[in-house]
């Protein structure tokens, strides 16, 4: 399901959390996300307050966004928010709009930003809650 949203090609831009500013074939950019988000317990992500601008067959979509991830490390659960926007410029295609480009600012964040390096040292996690789809 999240493949769908996409379009074949997405400029990532995720550099002030990540570092990232690249061109991403879309099926490598969903294994990515499904490769980090699976190392965690959990995780809830939440946009709000989207803005679309439309201009024919493209539109810029901005919205506010919370994602936090949890992880249980020696009985003890870790947790890790970030807050901020994404700016998504959309493309309409025969099967409906995509997402061409994506860019994350981050404007907040609680916790320990070093959780996703320990989860990921910990590897994937059984999730029963992500379902069938993956991610």
């Amino acid at each position: 399901m999240y493949r769908s949203i996409f379009a074949d090609q997405v400029d990532i831009d995720f550099f002030t959390w990540a570092g990232i500013r690249e061109r991403y074939q879309a099926d490598a950019w969903v294994a990515a996300v499904k490769d980090t988000l699976a190392c965690f317990d959990s995780t809830q992500h939440t946009m709000s307050n989207l803005s679309i601008g439309l201009a024919g067959d493209e539109a810029i979509c901005v919205a506010s966004m919370t994602a936090r991830h949890n992880l249980m490390i020696d009985g003890r659960r870790e947790f890790q928010i970030l807050g901020g926007h994404y700016t998504d410029r959309m493309v309409r295609q025969p099967d409906g709009w995509k997402i061409a480009g994506c860019a994350l600012m981050i404007t907040w964040e609680e916790g320990d930003r070093a959780l996703f390096e320990k989860a990921h040292a910990l590897g994937p996690r059984s999730r029963v809650d992500v379902g069938m789809q993956g991610v």
